[in-house]
């Protein structure tokens, strides 16, 4: 069947994008389509093992919110987290030598595909089990509020987004967090990544309420419906939610429309989904549909997207050859960082 529910609260003409914008945006983008690949690339030759879940087609979601935050404020994902780590300035490096199991991972190899994280990025993790990021991420906008309000600490405005996805809110965590989150006033946003499947389930057959942003008039919550394939969409909503987040106003909860190109991991064959419904959402491929609104605006050049595009190509051939070269992590520290260490 094909799903047709792409009627965005949000819609491009509401952003306005300056040329550095735009490029940063469509480069974050292409860097997130070509790692996906890749990654697909090496799964395939062996290279990498495990369950891994791509992203291709959903990056206008992670692009639109994480760069329309700040580079302090918190980012916590899902078991399809590559991108939402490269959206949060984690190196490609590190995000590769990871799925290699490598000691030079950003998580030192001991996380792999589905549990990338980074102090230094404010990435709080990437979580295998449906829903385990709502809490944590609930947790860390509480701490925001709480120095801020509690402490007196000014400088705690920081904001918080939790990336989840459409299977999630049908989970306890989801209704228990968001109840506390409205309760509290706590700064972040809840970014539904509605790709209309949760591994094999179709969304509109697993839950009574589809739309899922109007979960949030439950609590009392601001809820909006966007077209997750419209980067500048994405964008403009992700920018009034953390704008009332940092303002004390509260949580929203973000659903964004979108569409996986590939199966759910890359040991799926795919088969569930009909040719129909991958022609529909394949139509509206985000990438192309910035590329072609860059140039018609007069934002960019077809000489500059190229230039981009090779250059991210080239970026992650570094990535793969840093990752093949790293060490495993030593035997001998196998059971380091099972506790934190002292400073």
């Amino acid at each position: 069947m094909v799903q047709e529910r792409v009627l965005p609260s949000f819609s491009t003409a509401q952003t306005r994008l300056t040329h550095d914008e735009g490029l940063t945006v469509y480069e974050d983008m292409v860097l997130g389509r070509q790692f996906e690949d890749k990654c697909a690339e090496m799964y395939y030759r062996g290279k990498m093992f495990g369950f891994v879940h791509l992203y291709n087609g959903q990056e206008a979601v992670s692009s639109g919110v994480i760069k329309a935050m700040r580079s302090d404020d918190y980012v916590c994902s899902t078991y399809r987290d590559h991108v939402h780590a490269l959206s949060s300035g984690v190196p490609a490096r590190q995000v590769m030598a990871e799925l290699f199991g490598k000691a030079t991972g950003c998580s030192k190899g001991r996380g792999g595909s589905m549990h990338l994280f980074s102090a230094e990025h404010n990435l709080l993790g990437g979580y295998a089990f449906v829903s385990e990021g709502i809490p944590v991420a609930t947790g860390a906008a509480f701490q925001s509020k709480y120095r801020r309000d509690a402490l007196g600490d000014e400088s705690a405005d920081q904001v918080t987004a939790c990336f989840f996805g459409d299977g999630a809110s049908n989970n306890g965590q989801f209704f228990e967090c968001l109840n506390m989150a409205a309760l509290w006033k706590l700064p972040i946003l809840y970014v539904v990544e509605n790709n209309k499947w949760a591994i094999g389930m179709a969304h509109d057959r697993a839950t009574s309420q589809p739309e899922i942003y109007k979960k949030a008039s439950v609590f009392g919550m601001a809820g909006v419906e966007v077209d997750g394939m419209d980067v500048l969409a994405v964008r403009a909503a992700a920018q009034e939610a953390v704008a009332r987040a940092r303002a004390g106003e509260g949580p929203t909860l973000i659903e964004a429309l979108t569409y996986r190109f590939r199966g759910h991991s890359l040991a799926d064959p795919d088969e569930l989904r009909s040719k129909a419904e991958k022609d529909f959402w394949f139509a509206r491929d985000p990438i192309k549909r910035l590329a072609n609104y860059l140039i018609e605006q007069n934002l960019a050049t077809q000489d500059e997207l190229t230039e981009i595009d090779k250059r991210i190509q080239s970026l992650i051939e570094d990535a793969v050859t840093f990752a093949l070269d790293s060490p495993e992590p030593d035997p001998s520290e196998l059971y380091r960082y099972v506790f934190a260490e002292d400073e």
